[in-house]
């Protein structure tokens, strides 16, 4: 692409404003050096990238980029053999450290639908125990770590002893008595990697020892003691010894590098590479950007079109242009936009085909152009170096050389700053020169002729940028159709010049022209009105969708009200039913364990118990349960006691109390191998002449639960069976367990989905016979069990 293009149309505006969106200078660089691709698979790559970064921005994922650093150089110099710095390994560290948590978030995020950027990720490597011994062998880029290798631990610490002993002599010297008239100062201080104290000049023969300086006045020798000679000495080599040992360590590190060269490299460039794809989504994120459509041919179609550089309330517009026609003639005032116009053309295509986002709306469409051309001069600069006649020609000389019909060509002002005749026929010759060429051009212009010239013209249309009389001002509309009006006659008489003068340079206008110019204002005229009233029209759509939508939301929450009473009611009739089913099971047991030990008339009384819960249950599915258990006629001066025979008015049952609870004004009767809680009012003391033999017959009845008791488990396993079969399962153990008059269970339903221990649990808040439940301790099976309790 001709750089002189992407000046005119300030593309190193867009490349600088990329740049600042990345983390490492070298993805930046590679946004500075950013050109248009003029193959089409390759600027849809370009697009796919940086939409699929987009998609994953939005969703809030983003690779912790901000570790990368150029490591390009330190690379180069480790494979040469050369020793890397602490600096310069510092920043390696962090780039693999970059590369393995971006890797670490892609895995952990599950992420699909992005293959390009997948694809990219998969190929960086993971350098940890690398990464690891860097940062814990180099702190910063000055200091090297103890922990770096023992040997430097080792000398680090003989030299802190060394330092105190010679700070132990010095300390001795320059507190003593002895001392303190020969000194300058009474301080311990360094020269020259020496620890020396400072002596008056006259002083000097009085401490022996290496003279190591002198001050600039040349009052102050700076000696060393000999007592500390040795240990300076000593203390010399211990740094040479450490100055060895770090350099073996950075040398070890080093290695390491040049071993994996090849490797880091690769990571490094797709670390950079997914620097470069995610700034681009960053910045299409923050100018609104959408990713455009692509054809082969020649078509351009941009919908509410937003210059890129522009900010705050900026006028969209709307171009078109490679259908029904390839050529584009704008005109309209001064500072009308026209200029504009053009370059936000120019711009969103080289942004497109940089694979780019380009500010507009949906459904913009680009073809991939194999050169873009601009001769764009700004006339109202003082300068004018740009805007002159022989600069234009320059321009578009070198523009009829190259064009061809995969080209577009952005004209500015053409034909002007020479006679306007002249300049007339020679732009309506150079765009009837490109329009048969094929080429798509755009072009702004003054004159009148070209008007005509697109009007009658079949491939060239007319197009006009808006202005506003009433305020002087321009709207920056862009319309296409429609030729500009020059407007500088209802100008000139808003800014007060005489009408007499108006009125006389219409006369000096041929009739043709002040025709023309009537048409434009009418036809001008009717597009605002139908303007308004498309938008009031809009208006109302946008209000009756609203109100669609709100209805439509209505009646989405109804259904779901609906759907949730309706489920409602079936699972109440599901557990009806499933309760139905368990009593009728239990039932039939109980028939059967009667059968079976044949005993007659514990089977009458069963059976007529059965009867009064079948039509208990049919009562309660009919909704018109009726209390079955009435008020005995029992005498108040007769208070019942345990282990009186009673009769249970209401079910012609009779049995012995076991246990009175006053508080509840109920009795625990033994009614057969059943255990019942009836109300005190509902019982009747039986008095006759065989209550000895009954009393034989109920011990018989006892012996038989004692029986059962030693039958049945403390614990029921019901893991591996649906909910149904669990609950059936359940509610007969649970009666069994109440009669052999066992006081704790454990139900065992594992843990898995939660679904058994939910189910059987809702069961237990229902059962009258339960006095409390909860889940097992881990020493019980933790939440795998429920421990339950009876009355």
């Amino acid at each position: 692409m001709n750089k002189k293009v992407l000046n005119i149309l300030e593309f190193n505006k867009i490349r600088k404003a990329l740049s600042e969106y990345t983390f490492s200078p070298n993805a930046a660089e590679l946004c500075l050096k950013l050109e248009p691709y003029h193959n089409k698979d390759e600027v849809k790559m370009l697009q796919k990238e940086t939409g699929e970064a987009v998609r994953l921005v939005k969703s809030g994922i983003y690779p912790p980029l901000e570790g990368i650093r150029d490591i390009q150089n330190s690379l180069r110099l480790a494979n040469l053999g050369a020793v890397l710095s602490p600096k310069e390994l510092l920043d390696i560290a962090s780039t693999l450290r970059t590369s393995r948590l971006t890797k670490s978030l892609w895995k952990s995020k599950h992420i699909d639908g992005s293959p390009v950027i997948e694809n990219i990720i998969c190929k960086l490597q993971s350098f940890q125990s690398l990464e690891e011994k860097i940062f814990k062998s180099i702190l910063n880029e000055d200091e090297i770590a103890d922990e770096a290798s023992e040997k430097l631990r080792s000398i680090r610490k003989n030299k802190k002893n060394v330092v105190y002993q010679i700070r132990q002599k010095l300390d001795s010297i320059v507190t003593s008595p002895k001392y303190q008239k020969m000194l300058q100062e009474p301080i311990v201080t360094v020269r020259k990697d020496r620890f020396v104290i400072p002596v008056k000049q006259e002083s000097r023969s009085g401490i022996k020892g290496v003279i190591h300086d002198q001050s600039a006045s040349g009052a102050t020798i700076y000696i060393e003691p000999m007592p500390v000679v040795h240990l300076n000495n000593t203390l010399s080599q211990l740094e040479i010894e450490e100055k060895r040992e770090i350099e073996r360590i950075l040398s070890e590190l080093t290695s390491r590098i040049r071993e994996n060269h090849d490797f880091i490299m690769t990571t490094f460039e797709g670390l950079v590479k997914l620097d470069f794809i995610f700034a681009r989504a960053r910045y299409a994120l923050d100018i609104n950007g959408v990713e455009p459509k692509f054809n082969d041919s020649g078509y351009i179609n941009i919908i509410e079109g937003r210059h890129p550089l522009l900010r705050g309330d900026v006028v969209p517009i709307d171009v078109f242009l490679g259908d029904e026609f390839t050529v584009l003639v704008i005109t309209g005032p001064n500072t009308g936009g026209k200029t504009v116009s053009l370059k936000t053309v120019g711009l969103l295509t080289l942004m497109a085909q940089s694979g780019l986002f380009v500010p507009a709306r949906e459904g913009t469409e680009f073809s991939v152009f194999e050169e873009i051309f601009a001769d764009i001069g700004d006339e109202q600069s003082i300068e004018q170096s740009l805007s002159t006649f022989s600069s234009h020609m320059k321009n578009i000389r070198e523009i009829t050389e190259k064009a061809t019909p995969n080209s577009l060509i952005l004209l500015d002002e053409l034909g002007a700053g020479t006679d306007p005749t002249e300049g007339a026929a020679l732009a309506m010759a150079l765009l009837n020169y490109f329009y048969e060429k094929g080429s798509r051009v755009i072009a702004t212009t003054h004159y009148s002729e070209l008007k005509t010239f697109a009007h009658t013209k079949e491939g060239i249309q007319n197009a006009s940028v808006e202005f506003d009389v009433r305020t002087l001002s321009p709207t920056y509309r862009l319309t296409i159709g429609i030729p500009g009006k020059s407007n500088a006659f209802e100008i000139a008489e808003k800014l007060g010049i005489s009408e007499d003068i108006i009125n006389t340079a219409k006369t000096l206008v041929s009739e043709d022209n002040l025709k023309i110019e009537e048409l434009l204002e009418h036809i001008e005229q009717e597009k605002n009105i139908a303007e308004e009233e498309k938008q009031e029209l809009q208006a109302l759509k946008q209000s009756y969708y609203n109100k669609l939508q709100k209805l439509e939301a209505q009646k989405r929450d109804i259904e779901k009200q609906q759907e949730r009473i309706l489920e409602s009611a079936r699972q109440k009739a599901r557990l009806l039913i499933s309760k139905t089913k368990r009593e009728s099971e239990l039932m039939i047991e109980r028939l059967k364990e009667i059968e079976f030990n044949d005993t007659k008339s514990i089977r009458d009384r069963t059976i007529e118990a059965t009867r009064a819960q079948l039509k208990d249950m049919d009562r309660e599915l009919m909704g018109e349960r009726e209390p079955i258990l009435k008020p005995a006629k029992q005498k108040k001066d007769e208070p019942l006691k345990p282990g009186e025979k009673v009769r249970i008015e209401g079910l012609n049952q009779e049995g012995y109390i076991i246990d009175i609870d006053c508080q509840q004004k109920s009795s625990l009767v033994q009614v057969g191998i059943m255990k019942l809680n009836v109300p005190l009012e509902s019982l009747c003391k039986i008095r006759d002449e065989k209550e000895q033999k009954q009393q034989i017959q109920s011990n018989k009845y006892t012996n038989i639960a004692l029986k059962k008791t030693e039958d049945i488990s403390t614990e029921l396993d019901v893991r591996g069976l649906t909910l149904d079969e669990a609950l059936l399962r359940v509610d007969k153990y649970l009666d069994d367990a109440y009669m052999a008059g066992i006081s704790v269970i454990t139900i065992i339903h594992g843990k898995g989905t939660g679904v058994l221990r939910k189910g059987i649990q809702d069961m237990l808040r229902n059962e009258e016979n339960i006095k409390s439940f909860r889940l097992g301790r881990i020493d019980e099976g933790g939440s795998g069990v429920t421990v339950v309790e009876f009355k």
